[in-house]
């Protein structure tokens, strides 16, 4: 007796994508599922990334369904998995799974992750956003950071977002010459968001599709901490130029914070390199350097994990106030010692872009 269509569905699973904690059929990779008798066929789309990864996925794919009493046949569709017996052309991992109708005036899209929460991820690309805008590069920065949606208050905006003469597309806001979106401009404020992960991946594509984004030199994401549904989409939908792991010197922090590299190099995504945030703390009356969480360890690991370090951002109550006011210190103060910092991190981010050819989109 063949199997069903909920039975190799099941089956397939029990295969974890590498690096995540979610299967490839809730991560809705698992497309086109066609059964005749014994014959099973199916496509599994990835996004752009590491050969290894799709390899790993096809053979664990491959041999769950094999296992299935009634199978006679697999045949999984893609390029990716070209050299395997049975495999038929089409749309796979690489420049093919991409959609090119995303963001199509922008350079260059960066992620700005951490491993954990907590340790400033929001700060650093707000005001990695605003430092890049500061140094005359056209900047976008979108929210993704679905369950916990800080943009809005950090960028000084409350209220909801315009659209467009022909209705179907949201004009992002415009300060400090950045033009930024969030889910959090189009949900109640203070409503919990309680989505699983196909609903949040689907909202990250149509922030990423249906705002009015123009042309930009570079896009600056804002993920939710750790690793999950938004990285994957990400990696998927668009051509990732790099992402900015972002911690604190805390052991807690750098543990999660060399998930993070490890989630972004399984995927084929570049690491523009490590920020630690909360780095030091100055006191304004002495002069004095206290070490709050440690120190150092950003750096240590970057050099373990042989990818740049960007640089060391203080525990400073001016860059908490500017993130609470709206006024973010680079943008509204950045001629000052604090924005200093960020427009370093800004500096070395651009320096690795305008090295590499321009990503596109599609």
């Amino acid at each position: 007796m063949p199997p069903s269509e909920r039975d190799v569905l099941q089956a397939l699973s029990g295969v974890r994508y590498p690096g995540f904690t979610r299967d490839i059929v809730a991560f809705g990779v698992v497309r086109d599922l066609t059964i005749a008798g014994g014959a099973v066929s199916f496509r599994i789309e990835l996004g752009p990334g590491n050969p290894a990864v799709a390899g790993t996925i096809e053979k664990e794919a491959r041999a769950a369904v094999e296992r299935l009493p009634g199978v006679t046949s697999v045949v999984i569709q893609g390029p990716a998995f070209a050299g395997t017996p049975g495999a038929k052309p089409g749309p796979g991992l690489g420049a093919g799974a991409l959609d090119s109708g995303l963001l199509p005036g922008v350079r260059h899209v960066i992620a700005v992750a951490s491993g954990k929460g907590g340790v400033g991820k929001s700060t650093v690309a707000v005001n990695l956003a605003a430092g890049l805008a500061h140094r005359g590069h056209v900047v976008g920065l979108l929210d993704a950071d679905i369950y916990g949606p800080s943009i809005p208050l950090m960028m000084g905006v409350d209220e909801r977002p315009r659209i467009d003469a022909t209705g179907r597309s949201l004009l992002p806001f415009d300060r400090w010459g950045v033009r930024f979106m969030s889910l959090g401009f189009l949900v109640e404020k203070d409503a919990a968001v309680i989505w699983r992960g196909p609903m949040v991946m689907k909202a990250i594509e149509q922030l990423l599709r249906d705002v009015q984004w123009g042309d930009l030199d570079v896009l600056v994401v804002d993920m939710p901490p750790g690793t999950g549904d938004a990285q994957l989409t990400l990696s998927q939908k668009i051509r990732l130029a790099g992402a900015v792991i972002v911690t604190t010197p805390q052991d807690v922090a750098l543990a999660d914070a060399v998930k993070g590299v490890a989630m972004f190099r399984k995927v084929g995504v570049p690491i523009l390199g490590i920020v630690e945030n909360m780095s030091y703390f100055r006191c304004p009356h002495c002069g004095g350097r206290s070490e709050v969480f440690g120190f150092g360890g950003g750096r240590r690991e970057a050099e373990r994990l042989d990818v740049p370090f960007l640089g060391e951002i203080p525990l400073d109550a001016s860059i908490r106030e500017g993130g609470d006011t709206g006024r973010p210190v680079t943008g509204a103060s950045a001629d000052s010692p604090l924005a200093a910092s960020f427009l370093a991190v800004a500096d070395q981010v651009w320096e690795a872009l305008d090295r590499r050819p321009d990503d596109g989109a599609s």
